[in-house]
């Protein structure tokens, strides 16, 4: 990675569900923060919530981040909530007209990082930590099993789950749509 230079360096950008936030995804803000000054974290597919795959909405999700990274001092940050478009050749141009500039673009998802180099953006790839344990859907899935899930994410993400009373959520989306987390 590049490193760190002046307060004139633009912010990162590092896109994805967050679907819940997880210990893998704090480990991922440290890692780009390392080398930036600060970080956009744009939330992607915001319009959807209250399914398996995407149970929480996108203020949701923003609150959850926002409560992890304070609770772990971390405060150069914006969090953005980003819908899909329909048309993957407009979603870069879409993401352009509603983030401040942003210099690097941090994804493992196959399409966003073919999306923004096809843009001529620099994307860059992180080492996913125990991305066997730290992935949203094996969170969800031990949501909805009844399984320990908590050691998952960080403290504030598991309060605030319980807050919202997003473990009945996911139990329940699960049940209508026949148990796909």
């Amino acid at each position: 990675m590049a490193e760190k230079e002046g307060s004139a360096r633009l912010p990162a950008l590092l896109v994805g569900r967050f679907q819940p936030f997880h210990k893998g995804h704090l480990f991922m803000v440290r890692r780009i923060l390392e080398d930036f000054d600060s970080i956009i974290i744009g939330i992607g597919s915001a319009q959807y919530s209250h399914a398996p795959r995407n149970p929480y909405a996108s203020s949701e999700r923003q609150n959850m981040i926002g409560r992890a990274l304070e609770e772990e001092h971390i405060h150069s940050y914006d969090i953005i909530a980003i819908e899909d478009v329909g048309t993957h050749s407009k979603w870069v141009p879409h993401v352009e007209s509603i983030l401040p500039e942003f210099d690097v673009v941090f994804s493992n998802d196959p399409l966003t990082i073919r999306l923004f180099r096809e843009k001529g953006y620099e994307v860059r790839e992180l080492p996913l930590e125990r991305r066997e344990e730290y992935s949203g859907t094996e969170v969800r899935r031990r949501i909805a099993s009844g399984e320990d899930w908590e050691q998952l994410v960080p403290k504030a993400v598991a309060d605030y789950i319980k807050e919202i009373d997003g473990i009945r959520r996911i139990e329940e989306t699960n049940e209508l749509e026949g148990g796909q987390s």
